[in-house]
């Protein structure tokens, strides 16, 4: 497993993975930024507007496409498709972070969607009938915490697995940030 500091030594096709709540998103942008890399988010493929689920299918053909690329980022990973992701996937940068950071990170941010109705992703708005449905995102946090935080942790202890970036709380994903900006040369990102 690499240390927290490692530099992702000209990754090009980065999965951003962590259980639900955990900055994904933003991670992702980050790196993208910073790396000057393609960024997906994964939910402005996976739901509709009026939280329509993509179908499955739909769903693989969608990732398979830009996990074919070169050069990408993904701040999520679903179990249906994973598989299409990880072989292809140069380094894995794991949010495992503890159950009530991510928990009330996802809490605070879903109470003030649906206050703001600030839209997400393909213009879906937060509602509070939505909170306490049985589809609630913070059910589903429970739902996946474990098989989530479990997968993270046994690819960081397999020689089979992909390389990965365990980080244990935002402040250790801020300082290997930090870090990929001091190796970067003057002028710009890894590669440009």
């Amino acid at each position: 497993m690499p240390a927290a500091g490692h530099h992702p030594s000209g990754a090009r096709r980065i999965l951003v993975y962590g259980v639900t709540g955990s900055g994904k998103s933003t991670a992702a942008l980050r790196l993208g930024e910073r790396l000057g890399l393609p960024v997906t988010l994964v939910d402005e493929l996976t739901w509709l507007p009026g939280w329509v689920p993509v179908s499955d299918e739909r769903q693989r053909e969608l990732i398979a496409d830009i996990a074919s690329g070169e050069e990408w980022i993904l701040d999520s990973a679903y179990g249906a498709w994973l598989h299409v992701v990880l072989p292809r996937t140069e380094l894995v940068v794991g949010l495992d972070y503890p159950r009530w950071f991510s928990l009330q990170r996802l809490v605070r941010r879903t109470v003030s969607g649906a206050l703001s109705k600030e839209p997400r992703c393909n213009g879906n708005t937060e509602s509070w009938r939505g909170m306490f449905s049985r589809a609630s995102i913070i059910r589903w946090h429970f739902a996946s915490f474990a098989r989530k935080r479990d997968r993270m942790r046994r690819w960081a202890h397999s020689a089979d697995g992909p390389p990965i970036v365990l980080l244990k709380n935002s402040t250790e994903l801020d300082a290997w940030v930090a870090a990929l900006r001091t190796e970067q040369a003057p002028g710009g990102p890894a590669g440009h």
